[in-house]
């Protein structure tokens, strides 16, 4: 395979690398399945070779901590509501602070997570929490596996290493980090009110939390509304292919295809005027989208409603962070601009 370009191999290593986690998922009947092919897309973007066994090891001890945290928080916001309010929205800052600042993606994610989606399932159910816990532990290594299964068919050059992160000043570090907690935290406190109908948004708030340290003011309604628009489009599309042979061959190959197109956006070997996080935020929403909706298909609930809800929710949730990220970077702005202004006017 080293003859393909290795672009064209970086693009079918991290479609395959998803469908076939989508596949082995819904094959074994996992709980929350299409977390595995969110967790294999964001592995597979790496232009890196897949960690060892023993980086596997420590990556999960290092997600039951992190996951673990959830775990500690949910007598908290039981009996004190206020004050595990306030430790979410810190963990909130520190995590987005770890992710921006010192390089630590993975882990400012993990620690996200565990601090909004367990704490969330945990007060509806704490047995819930714990399997959302192993749910996601079990995805992580199985979308590891696919990848080691994957990577020899499509390698990258030889001798090629992990890219070193970007980092930001820490001032910048600390605005963002400042930014991506306010955006989190009010959907993860309407989350509250009803954790049963509002579980989703909670990764949907994640998804945006994560694009939103990412992008500025005027780009932030298209990168953020519009990549949830079409993600939707492309889920009805999907659904609506799965309906003519609804198997998992077809499923497998129907996301294969569309792992296809994703990658190639994201991986700029087919041109677009969007960012790789745009195309990443579209193929995470409408994983999280269609996987719902095979699961209420499986449970015999009303599958255009449920979407049509959910599609609702997710919206307004993007409506309210594009909202934000305008609000503070202008009030950013005038803050910046009254501090350079001179005490004295000249004449």
């Amino acid at each position: 395979m080293l003859t393909m370009p290795l672009k064209a191999r970086r693009v079918f290593r991290m479609a395959l690398t998803m469908a076939l986690s989508l596949a082995v998922a819904y094959a074994l009947a996992l709980p929350l399945p299409y977390i595995a092919p969110i967790l294999s897309l964001s592995l597979s973007m790496a232009p890196a070779p897949p960690i060892g066994v023993k980086a596997l090891l420590s990556l999960v001890l290092v997600m039951c901590l992190m996951l673990g945290v959830g775990l500690l928080l949910i007598p908290v916001l039981i009996n004190y509501p206020l004050a595990g309010v306030l430790l979410v929205g810190l963990g909130l800052y520190l995590s987005t602070y770890l992710a921006v600042n010192k390089g630590q993606a993975l882990v400012g994610t993990l620690l996200t997570v565990g601090l909004t989606f367990v704490p969330i399932a945990g007060v509806y159910s704490f047995a819930l929490a714990v399997a959302i816990i192993q749910a996601l532990v079990i995805a992580m290594g199985l979308a590891i596996v696919c990848l080691w299964l994957v990577y020899p068919w499509f390698p990258e050059e030889p001798g090629t290493e992990a890219e070193k992160p970007d980092y930001q000043s820490p001032h910048y570090a600390n605005w963002i980090a400042l930014r991506v907690a306010l955006i989190v935290l009010p959907p993860f406190l309407l989350a509250l009110t009803n954790p049963a109908l509002y579980l989703k948004v909670i990764l949907k708030s994640v998804l945006l939390g994560q694009q939103g340290s990412m992008v500025d003011a005027r780009n932030a309604g298209t990168e953020l509304l519009g990549s949830t628009f079409l993600a939707g489009l492309l889920t009805i599309v999907l659904w609506v292919l799965l309906k003519l042979s609804p198997d998992l061959w077809m499923f497998f190959c129907w996301m294969l295809l569309f792992g296809v197109g994703i990658s190639a956006k994201t991986m700029r070997v087919s041109p677009s005027r969007y960012s790789a996080s745009f195309w990443q935020n579209v193929a995470v929403t409408t994983l999280i989208l269609l996987g719902s909706a095979v699961q209420d298909s499986a449970n015999g609930d009303d599958v255009y409603g449920a979407f049509a809800v959910r599609m609702t929710m997710f919206i307004g949730v993007t409506l309210y962070a594009w909202g934000a990220i305008f609000i503070l970077e202008r009030w950013r702005s005038r803050s910046l601009n009254q501090r350079d202004r001179p005490l004295i006017e000249p004449y």
